[in-house]
């Protein structure tokens, strides 16, 4: 990698956790949601990929996985109660929203389709397309599973955060369903990594051999491939 491209695929990281950064703000959001999960989902990509330009893809996709939220009027985002039918179908848009945004950004084509694809489910129940099994894409399987963990494991307005084996049983009660059995399977090994960063609200960046800005912590790699 020369100088030139090295500055830019720095520049274009940046530009990425800004993003994700600013839509988490405008949620309300603490502890760097967006950072987190693309943090931990690497975690999970490791164990199928060593390919250092598809770790960056899906990390990207993991950190800008919420980017079209900033389509969606506040009035619906930052809705306290339940939402209405109507509300409830403009929220789905915003995979297709990110999409469109993310598709933008050159070099993130396969990030774009981790964003338009991280709602769906394994067992085609998702949206926005219904996709299903290995039609979704590995980022997106992956990530599905983190954002889950992280939203069960955090607190909320409405309850307490879970405890990391209640999350753990519930992920496992949903594999085959909503998570790709695989995804599940990668967890469970991944398991004291995992707990040891959700404990910690883990998010340390900056890393680009790794992949698109994030660093570990310390031994992380090593234990999630031994």
């Amino acid at each position: 990698m020369n100088a030139e491209t090295d500055v830019l695929e720095r520049a274009d990281a940046a530009f990425a956790e800004a993003l994700a950064e600013a839509l988490d703000i405008r949620e309300h959001e603490t502890g760097d949601h967006s950072k987190r999960v693309a943090c931990h989902t690497l975690i999970l990509a490791r164990r199928f990929t060593a390919n250092t330009d598809q770790l960056r893809q899906i990390y990207w996709g993991a950190l800008l996985h919420d980017i079209g939220k900033i389509g969606i009027a506040d009035a619906i985002l930052l809705k306290p109660g339940a939402l209405s039918e109507d509300e409830w179908l403009e929220m789905r848009t915003h995979p297709e929203k990110g999409h469109r945004i993310v598709a933008q950004m050159p070099g993130m084509e396969e990030a774009a389709e981790i964003v338009l694809s991280h709602e769906e489910h394994f067992d085609g129940t998702g949206y926005p397309r219904g996709l299903c099994g290995q039609q979704i894409p590995l980022g997106a399987r992956l990530f599905a599973l983190i954002d889950t963990l992280d939203a069960m494991t955090s607190d909320r307005s409405y309850r307490k955060a879970l405890s990391f084996d209640q999350a753990r049983a519930e992920i496992v009660k949903m594999s085959g369903t909503q998570f790709d059995p695989a995804a599940v399977q990668a967890f469970l090994a991944e398991e004291a990594t995992l707990r040891e960063m959700v404990a910690a609200k883990c998010m340390q960046l900056h890393d680009p051999d790794i992949s698109g800005g994030v660093k570990l912590p310390d031994n992380a790699l090593e234990e999630s491939q031994s």
